[in-house]
């Protein structure tokens, strides 16, 4: 549904103005977004180097998913682990602080010696990488204006897909440069201590949530803050809403996710909903044809080389996916984009697996057939389920429990991640293309039941509105299976 904000909250707050504070909150989430960046590249940069990986140290493919798995595992670590820190000390230092992991564990794999070292390092990564995949999104949905929230959150994810096309060409071109050396991997790898650097410095000057300090009781220095990202009005209209909501808390759960998290049966329900968000997310085999992308290629019917510069393709389709999710993402419910495009994402896996089935192996069209279906997923998958995914995960929580129930859906949503990144390789030696794809479709129609009848609506809510839906149960009665309810309701 496209349009304006519904008149619900139009009414509640003073129009958002155009000014220099417009740019300073754009300045801010590209300076955020380069955690995104950095995720991106240190989950899309073993699509490329884990030939070189496995061939350099003698891995098996089991042991080979270890490598490229434990920064997922580590990740879902990172994910639990980063959000309740940020409830603790704040959005800002929690990045800046991930900034450092992340520079810090790509010297260790660059420079290991051994597996074990090389382990370590992509650990060290993963942690920052799940930490990033939530602070961020908070970070940026608490400084955003409701009317472009989704926009601006959603720069994070398409920061992302960014950094997995950006891995894409570099290990491409580093591959062709540098042929099959044994240390090219380690080339590649590299590259992203540089970003890690520019997000350290550049957090270093950026605001910390305004949300977080009323929270916290530093409303004086919220309301400055508020006032360098909307004009003065909205700015204080703003402050007092954060205020009242932050009041009508219980003492006993203020500024303890813990305790809000389990004095409720509506918000353990939503951080359940949110958890199966994230996995339906997952399940999808989106970070399958990231992480494997050259090794399906080849399945496919590419050689070596020619794989690795075909595998450019998705990653340049994700981007152009994400551009186009964020141009939607304030103009369609979250979730019609969710429904879209899991019917979507579903619909390819059935074609790449007949494809698969009933083309030859050795025929010419082939490796390109299924090319092409490879790409409509990613475009499906990153214009419709991507970057709504994590907007909707960072709007969904109150403001006590926010990074923890981030947290805890991403820990579900990582653990998802790591099982496929640990048993793709097995996977596709085991039941081939086909086999691998037809299972993605079948989980992928049961994802699509959960979003129809669990997941509620956020879009065009204020956060502040939205908390006072959860707590009470109220956002429950906009999903589908609640609509005779609502109308019920609106009759007496």
């Amino acid at each position: 549904m496209s349009g304006q904000i519904p008149a619900r909250e139009a009414t509640e707050l003073p129009p958002l103005t155009s000014g220099p504070h417009r740019k300073r909150i754009g300045f801010i989430s590209v300076i955020a977004c380069l955690g995104g960046l950095l995720f991106g590249y240190d989950t899309g940069v073993s699509n490329g180097a884990e030939i070189s990986i496995q061939s350099q140290l003698g891995l098996d493919d089991i042991g080979l998913g270890v490598v490229i798995s434990s920064l997922v595992f580590a990740a879902a670590v990172g994910g639990l682990i980063g959000g309740p820190v940020s409830d603790r000390i704040g959005r800002r230092s929690t990045i800046i602080a991930m900034a450092v992991f992340f520079f810090c564990g790509t010297l260790l794999a660059v420079f290991s010696p051994n597996f074990e070292i090389l382990l370590a390092g992509r650990i060290a990564v993963g942690l920052a990488v799940g930490a990033a995949s939530i602070v961020v999104p908070v970070y940026l949905a608490e400084l955003a204006p409701l009317e472009i929230r989704g926009m601006i959150t959603g720069r994070n994810e398409l920061a992302i897909v960014s950094g997995q096309l950006a891995a894409f060409v570099i290990n491409a071109i580093i591959g062709l440069v540098l042929g099959d050396e044994g240390g090219v991997w380690r080339v590649m790898f590299f590259i992203c201590a540089i970003p890690a650097a520019c997000l350290f410095f550049g957090m270093l000057r950026m605001p910390e949530s305004p949300r977080w300090l009323v929270e916290h009781g530093h409303e004086d220095r919220a309301l400055e803050i508020l006032k360098t990202v909307r004009n003065e009005e909205r700015a204080e209209a703003e402050l007092a809403d954060i205020r009242r909501i932050t009041a009508e808390e219980p003492n006993e759960t203020r500024l303890n996710g813990l305790k809000a998290l389990f004095s409720s049966r509506w918000l353990i329900r939503i951080v359940l909903i949110g958890c199966g968000v994230a996995i339906a997310q997952q399940v999808t085999g989106i970070n399958s044809i990231m992480y494997y992308g050259q090794r399906i290629l080849i399945e496919s019917g590419f050689g070596s080389s020619a794989a690795l510069v075909a595998n450019i393709a998705p990653g340049i389709l994700a981007v152009v996916g994400g551009l186009i999710a964020l141009r939607n993402m304030d103009r369609v419910d979250r979730r019609k984009t969710f429904i879209l495009g899991l019917t979507l994402t579903t619909t390819c896996h059935i074609l790449i697996g007949v494809s698969s089935l009933v083309i030859p192996a050795g025929n010419p069209i082939r490796p390109y057939v299924l090319l092409f279906l490879i790409c409509a997923f990613v475009l499906s998958m990153q214009s419709c389920l991507n970057i709504a995914v994590w907007v909707w995960l960072a709007e969904i929580f109150p403001l006590n429990m926010r990074g923890l129930g981030t947290g805890i859906a991403a820990f579900a949503g990582w653990l998802m991640n790591g099982v496929l990144a640990l048993y793709v390789p097995s996977l596709i030696q085991g039941i081939g293309i086909t086999g691998t794809f037809f299972l993605f479709a079948v989980i992928g129609a049961i994802a699509l039941l959960f979003i129809v009848t669990q997941v509620p609506e956020t879009r065009g809510w204020s956060l502040e509105k939205l908390e006072e839906e959860v707590t009470t149960g109220a956002i429950y009665i906009d999903t589908i299976k609640g609509k005779a309810k609502r109308a019920a309701r609106d009759r007496g």
